[in-house]
């Protein structure tokens, strides 16, 4: 006699053929909220995905639902080894280093040549074998992702109903990026909102590149503005978090886009080769100025994926 396979029990409504769903955003709050109701975890440096696995394939969306399924072979492989006919699964690709943290810049380094280090830090699920799940609750979608992926290589986000305070100070102490602190029993709803927030150890922010700055013949940093309405605004120049590889990409990428003016709305007092602002770059710095000028700068990589 043969065995027949235990149906799953079906949970969540019913989805056909779902597209793209937009991702549920973390707001930025400066203090780790307190409460039963909130769950913490790790915040993750990299690129924001959503996998979706169907009867034909694995397709990898970015945040904005670009297919980058290519670019994320090594994750399309991984995703394909779960037995489910089909599923959506919200997470980050990462580098993971030998102590736990992940930097943007490295993922960014490792993307440039095989990616085989890349893996996929999965934290929701939003549909299941025909079932959308948004509607559940987080701890619930949760529990059934962590039984979907075990066994695979992709890893699972762990949440933690403790002190988040006591986390995010241990997060920042040991080099990790920040928490992101969620409502246990929340919906999944596109956009941001104030049941994700997040707590970063430094302030990070994607800027337009508005030029470049030569010592001579050497580099010596980017020009970021920031958009007030349709106004480019000065926001500052950084010159740290560059090596020779990184310099030299940058260069290359931004030198097709040069202008014989500046981009700004009000002209700098600065010297530099002005660029069309139509690269992003990712910033990483530890204040403003009152006229919200980033200080203490670093330049943590191209964002292509916004």
């Amino acid at each position: 006699m043969a065995l027949q396979r235990r149906r799953r029990t079906a949970v969540g409504t019913t989805l056909s053929d779902p597209r793209f769903i937009e991702p549920a955003l973390a707001s930025a709050v400066d203090r780790v909220p307190s409460g039963a109701r909130w769950i913490h975890e790790i915040k993750f440096d990299g690129y924001r995905v959503q996998v979706h696995l169907r009867s034909n394939g694995v397709k990898v969306f970015t945040r904005r639902g670009y297919d980058w399924t290519q670019r994320f072979r090594k994750i399309a492989h991984d995703a394909g080894e779960i037995k489910m006919h089909s599923a959506i699964i919200d997470g980050e690709v990462v580098v993971p280093q030998a102590n736990g943290a992940t930097d943007f810049s490295v993922l960014q380094n490792e993307l440039k040549g095989r990616s085989q280090k890349i893996v996929l830090i999965a934290f929701d699920l939003l549909y299941l074998d025909g079932r959308d799940l948004r509607h559940l609750p987080l701890a619930e979608r949760k529990a059934h992702l962590r039984k979907l992926i075990a066994g695979t290589r992709l890893q699972y986000s762990e949440s933690f109903a403790i002190d988040g305070r006591e986390m995010f100070s241990h997060a920042c102490k040991v080099g990790l990026e920040g928490v992101v602190s969620k409502v246990a029993s929340s919906r999944y709803v596109s956009g941001r909102n104030n049941d994700w927030v997040k707590t970063t150890c430094a302030q990070r922010e994607t800027l337009p590149i508005a030029g470049f700055s030569l010592d001579g013949d050497e580099w010596d940093g980017i020009y970021v503005g920031r958009y007030m309405g349709d106004d480019l605004v000065y926001s500052g120049k950084v010159d740290h978090g560059f090596d020779r590889s990184s310099a030299d990409e940058l260069r290359t990428r931004l030198t097709p886009l040069i202008r014989k003016t500046q981009p700004y709305a009000k002209r700098i007092a600065h010297r530099g080769v002005w660029v069309e602002p139509e690269l992003l770059a990712e910033i990483e710095y530890r204040t403003k100025s009152a006229e919200g000028k980033v200080r203490h700068s670093f330049y943590k990589g191209l964002r292509e994926d916004l």
